[in-house]
């Protein structure tokens, strides 16, 4: 028989015989005993946490992280350790649900560009380099995607553009509020990575029409565009 199968039997009839005699009956040290009982305790004392962790994850629908579960639980007034918090989600099969990514298919790309950029993501200069990337953000009322424009000069963000599909236009829109508030010259370069709205013949129109040079990073480099995926790292921390 298993020491915590003895340890179980101890634990159960521990009110009406001597734990003492009962550990030597089963040959079992004191010691381990008690170390299994400080383990029940310790996984007791996880149940408060597990079904505040529980009723988050059903509110966001089983989409957050162990990072926005302790983000939660501190606006609720509950102050734990992130590692906690990430035990006791593990513990009880609380982590986020990954749901696969489902891609469309948006036909044959008919611009691309030469990397200009090269992971070069300094500027002298304002409206120098400008990098351009296009994230997702979870909301109660569905999907919202956010693009962005971003001087490497001061890692600013010169114009941004929210919507609820991640169209051409969104990418378009971003461009023109930037054309409207930054002086563009002929040296300007606008890196982005090889998504269709920046292979599309409007991205090429555009920047054409406002003499900006277009940069692309290479196919499955996703440093080429660090600087702006960057972003939303640190936008969605």
């Amino acid at each position: 028989m298993k020491a915590s199968v003895k340890y179980k039997v101890i634990y159960r009839h521990k009110d009406v015989y001597s734990i003492s005699e009962m550990c030597r009956f089963f040959e079992v040290s004191r010691s381990g005993y008690y170390d299994f009982v400080n383990r029940l305790d310790i996984q007791a004392s996880d149940l408060p946490l597990a079904q505040m962790i529980q009723q988050c994850q059903e509110q966001c629908h089983n989409t957050y992280g162990y990072r926005r579960v302790h983000i939660w639980l501190e606006r609720q007034g509950i102050y734990k350790n992130p590692k906690t918090v990430l035990r006791v989600m593990r513990k009880y099969n609380l982590l986020a649900v990954i749901r696969r990514k489902k891609y469309k298919h948006y036909g044959d790309a008919l611009h691309r560009y030469p990397n200009l950029l090269n992971r070069n993501f300094r500027a002298d200069r304002p409206n120098q380099k400008w990098v351009t990337d296009i994230s997702y953000i979870k909301t109660l009322q569905g999907t919202l995607y956010l693009s962005v424009i971003r001087d490497l000069y001061d890692n600013s963000i010169v114009a941004y553009q929210t919507g609820t599909d991640q169209n051409t236009q969104l990418v378009l829109n971003t461009i023109r509020k930037a054309r409207k508030k930054e002086r563009v010259t002929a040296e300007l370069q606008l890196h982005s990575d090889q998504g269709f709205q920046y292979t599309s013949h409007g991205y090429f129109k555009l920047t054409q029409a406002y003499g900006i040079t277009p940069s692309m990073s290479r196919r499955g480099n996703p440093y080429d565009n660090a600087l702006a995926e960057n972003f939303f790292s640190i936008l969605k921390t």
